[in-house]
């Protein structure tokens, strides 16, 4: 177990120095921090779009299955492409979107608390749902800062964890000294 912890104080520091950095450069640069995170979720979602290509005409599937895997091809190919040569356009769409399904969400959580089933935690599926439908409605009315807030978030979320990674490993450091210390002598 001693290995182990050696090594792992020293990963969950690494961790944590890359939180901090990520979360002061969203923080500094949210603007770019942005383009930077629809640029790589292009890239994965055109990776994810010719893996279904080839899935498409694998010999293995047939049918609907063959169907469903083209369609999932086209759209990630479609979405990758798209993200890649317009990064604005992208990040605001997508953010237009996540407010949409805000609102869907907040009006099912509206539904699901007038259920019979949900008596005892109505308060807080209205509580969700409010949550849900403000945010919803500040994402679809200002999707561009939206966007933004959402990277400063990312950026205070990732300051905060690589301050949790950095104490965590210095106490994980500790423990390992310990374990690894030779036992003391009584003289």
């Amino acid at each position: 177990m001693g290995d182990w912890l050696a090594l792992s104080w020293k990963v969950l520091i690494v961790r944590g120095v890359l939180g901090i950095a990520f979360g002061l450069m969203a923080l500094v640069w949210p603007d770019i921090t942005v383009v930077a995170l629809v640029v790589l979720f292009g890239i994965w979602a055109l990776a994810d779009g010719v893996t279904e290509t080839l899935a498409t005409f694998s010999s293995g599937i047939s049918g609907t299955t063959r169907l469903l895997h083209g369609l999932m091809a086209v759209a990630g190919i479609v979405a990758g492409l798209f993200a890649l040569l317009r990064p604005g356009m992208a990040a605001t769409t997508l953010t237009w979107v996540l407010g949409i399904w805000l609102i869907v969400r907040a009006v099912a959580g509206v539904v699901e608390a007038f259920s019979g089933r949900s008596e005892g935690s109505r308060g807080m599926l209205f509580l969700g749902a409010g949550l849900d439908l403000v945010l919803g409605i500040l994402f679809v009315a200002n999707p561009g800062r939206a966007a933004l807030g959402i990277t400063w978030a990312l950026g205070l979320v990732a300051l905060v964890w690589g301050v949790v990674f950095i104490v965590t490993g210095f106490m994980v450091r500790n423990v390992a000294k310990h374990e690894t210390a030779p036992p003391a002598v009584a003289a």
